[in-house]
C-alpha cells in the first residue's frame, strides 16, 4: 500500500499511522526524519540541505524529493509507505506525482482525516488546563493559540490538496471525529475494498470481467465483421445468411397473405351462385351415389328404352 494521510493538525494522523505501520508492514515515511537521516549519512542531496538548514532556511522542494526519491529505492520501502508532513502544497503533489511516473509507481489511496477544528480547540484548551491543575507545565506547542495558527496555515497551504487529490479520485474521506478503534476499521475497510478491486484488474488495465465478455461474444461478433479468425467467423457468417433468408421467406408468405385476403374481400357478381361448402358437397356426393353426372346418364338411359318400346 502507498499512502497519504492528510487531516489538520490534531486529527490523529500519528496516532493512524501506526497502526497501518502494524497492519500492512509498511514504513512511515516522515520528511524530518529522512531530513536528519540524509544529513547524519552525509549524502549529496542530506549534505546540501545540511547547509541550508544550519543557514535557517527552508529546505527546497527539490531537495526534499530527492530525498524521498533516494528513501523509496532502499529495499523496506517495496511493500509500501506512507507519507508523513508531504506533501503540504499542490506544487509538492505535483512533483511527487512525477516521482512515482518515474519509478513506474501509484498512490493507491489519499485519505483525509476530516475533524471539527472546535471540537480540536476546546480538546486543546481542556488539556492545557488539566496540566495546570496537576501542577505541571504546558508544551509550548500544545496551546489553543498555537493550534489556531497551525490550523490557518494547513487551510491556506494543504487543504487544496483535497481538490488536487479529488480531482484525480485518489481522496477518501474517512470521519476523524469517531474513536481512534472505529477510524482504524473505518480506513482497513476502505484498504480492503481497494485491494480487492486491484486484484480485478489486469496488468493492461482492463477489468477481468470486461475481458471474459470480449473473449466470449464480443470477439466472435469482431469476427463475423471482417476480422480474422477461424470457425467462429464462418458460423456468425452462416447465421447471418440463415437469417437473411428467413426474413426473404416471411415477406414472400406476407405478400401471398395479403392477396388472398384482397380475393377474398372483392365482391361477388351479381347473379353468381355462392359456392356451396365442401363438407355439403361431400354428403351431396355420398347420398346421390356418385355425383350429378352419373345421375344424368341413368336419366338417358331410361329415355332411349322407351323411346324403343
Amino acid at each position: 500500500m502507498r499512502l497519504i494521510l492528510l487531516g489538520p493538525p490534531g486529527s490523529g494522523k500519528g496516532t493512524q499511522a501506526q497502526k497501518l505501520i502494524e497492519q500492512y508492514g509498511i514504513i512511515q515515511l516522515s520528511t524530518g526524519d529522512m531530513l536528519r537521516a540524509a544529513v547524519a549519512a552525509q549524502t549529496p542531496i542530506g549534505l546540501k540541505a545540511r547547509d541550508i538548514m544550519a543557514s535557517g532556511h527552508l529546505v527546497p522542494d527539490e531537495i526534499v524529493i530527492g530525498i524521498i526519491s533516494d528513501r523509496l529505492d532502499q529495499p523496506d520501502a517495496a511493500n509500501g509507505f506512507i507519507l508523513d508532513g508531504f506533501p503540504r502544497t499542490v506544487r509538492q503533489a505535483e512533483e511527487l506525482d512525477e516521482l512515482l511516473k518515474k519509478k513506474r509507481l501509484a498512490l493507491d489511496a489519499v485519505i483525509e482525516l476530516r475533524v471539527n477544528e472546535s471540537v480540536l480547540l476546546d480538546r486543546v484548551e481542556t488539556r492545557a488546563a488539566q496540566t495546570r491543575a496537576r501542577g505541571e507545565e504546558v508544551r509550548p506547542d500544545d496551546t489553543a493559540e498555537v493550534l489556531t495558527r497551525r490550523l490557518a496555515n494547513y487551510r491556506a497551504q494543504t487543504e487544496p490538496l483535497i481538490h488536487y487529490y479529488s480531482d484525480r479520485r485518489k481522496l477518501l474521506t474517512v470521519d476523524g471525529m469517531m474513536t481512534i478503534d472505529h477510524v482504524a476499521e473505518e480506513i482497513a475497510r476502505i484498504l480492503a475494498a481497494i485491494g480487492a478491486a486491484q486484484t480485478n484488474v489486469p496488468n493492461d488495465g482492463a477489468p477481468r470481467l470486461a475481458r471474459k465478455v470480449s473473449k466470449s461474444g464480443g470477439n466472435r461478433a469482431a469476427k463475423s465483421g471482417g476480422n480474422t479468425g477461424s470457425g467462429s467467423g464462418r458460423s456468425a457468417k452462416k447465421v447471418t445468411g440463415r437469417a437473411v433468408r428467413g426474413r426473404g421467406a416471411a415477406r414472400k408468405a406476407a405478400r401471398k397473405g395479403s392477396k388472398s385476403a384482397r380475393r377474398a374481400a372483392k365482391p361477388a357478381p351479381r347473379g353468381a351462385k355462392k359456392p356451396a361448402a365442401k363438407a355439403s358437397t361431400l354428403s351431396g356426393k355420398r347420398a346421390s351415389g356418385g355425383g350429378r353426372k352419373p345421375a344424368k346418364k341413368a336419366a338417358k338411359k331410361v329415355t332411349k328404352k322407351r323411346a324403343k318400346a
